[in-house]
């Protein structure tokens, strides 16, 4: 991939996405309000929605990166599209009207079989595993991946904490050809379009992404770290949304031994007891944002140096340091001086 498209990519979906920002947050303000509630972690109600331009823009980026720069791509990269469009509509409606659990699952499970059906058919990670069991697990693990960055999208600037060092990190793996093109040029559109929608959500936000941006947006991290993975590099693709996999899933799976509802909104992230312990918002994001640099490095190496014992020590970095932070988050804060 050329360093033209590394940088126009990013930049037209950031000026996109901006610019759709301020044109749709009047109509946001008067038809989808959230107010806040006992769960909220905003107290003022706040237009969501804002991941309309987010994928507006990362949809419409590529397309002009395919048109204009010379970007290869094909069924493949429309496909995985299509099914973010359809995610962001299911989450447009949610956004406005609630949807129920079941049919929301089943459309969700829909559009990650879209992504799944297009792998190719030599696709495989886990030799131990006969192919179709393989993509039972996956088609479990991106239902989960899409849902899991909705219930991490709970703090202002959280998700793009999270998704703008994820997706560098998966573009500059792209740059040196550790990443196929399609994945490449949609970490590029994310990254971009992310950092468009950034100051709006700065603490206090003035705009949400809302079901509308989270969904689909956990669907393209989802299946660019599937091609990484793919790509041989597994410990990196672990490694990079480490923190997000790991206050998500301890945090449903404490909620299931509790017997709560798991689709019922809730307080008990890592990052929410964080502001209940005394963190400022800019704290937590902070440390995430830290953490997953560290996170992006610790994947780096894991690309360039194969050795077994590099990718073990890696990993076994990155999980002492997801489990610091969260342990931080959960114990309440010590005052300064």
């Amino acid at each position: 991939m050329n360093s033209l498209l590394i940088i126009t990519t990013p930049f037209v979906a950031c000026v996109i996405c901006a610019m759709l920002i301020v044109l749709l947050r009047p109509l946001l303000q008067r038809y989808a309000l959230a107010r806040p509630n006992a769960r909220s972690s905003h107290s003022v109600p706040t237009p969501q929605g804002g991941g309309v331009a987010v994928i507006a823009a990362v949809i419409t980026s590529a397309a002009i990166s395919v048109s204009f720069f010379g970007a290869v791509a094909g069924s493949v990269l429309l496909a995985v599209l299509a099914a973010a469009a359809l995610l962001a509509l299911v989450g447009a409606y949610d956004d406005l009207r609630t949807m129920p659990v079941l049919p929301r699952l089943l459309i969700q499970a829909a559009a990650v079989g879209i992504v799944l059906a297009v792998l190719p058919a030599e696709f495989h990670l886990v030799s131990a595993l006969p192919v179709w069991a393989e993509r039972v697990l996956l088609l479990i693990g991106g239902l989960w991946f899409v849902n899991l960055v909705n219930f991490m999208d709970g703090l202002d600037w959280i998700t793009a904490a999270e998704v703008v060092p994820v997706m560098a990190a998966l573009a500059l793996f792209g740059f040196y050809g550790q990443l196929p093109p399609d994945p490449t040029l949609v970490a590029l559109a994310l990254c971009g379009a992310m950092i468009g929608f950034a100051p709006f959500n700065k603490p206090v936000a003035k705009l949400f992404l809302g079901d509308v941006g989270s969904l689909p947006i956990g669907l393209l991290m989802g299946w660019c770290l599937l091609q990484l993975a793919g790509s041989g590099h597994l410990v990196a693709a672990l490694l990079l949304p480490l923190y997000y996999l790991a206050d998500a899933t301890l945090t449903l799976l404490k909620r299931l031994m509790r017997g709560e509802a798991v689709w019922v909104a809730h307080r008990s992230h890592f990052y929410q007891q964080a502001t209940n312990n005394g963190f400022s918002v800019m704290q937590v994001v902070s440390e995430v944002f830290i953490l997953n640099i560290v996170l992006a490095g610790l994947a780096a190496v894991t690309i360039w140096q194969r050795s077994p014992y590099v990718q073990g020590i890696a990993l076994a970095l990155g999980i002492s340091a997801v489990a610091l932070v969260l342990g931080r988050f959960s114990r309440q804060r010590k005052p300064v001086g």
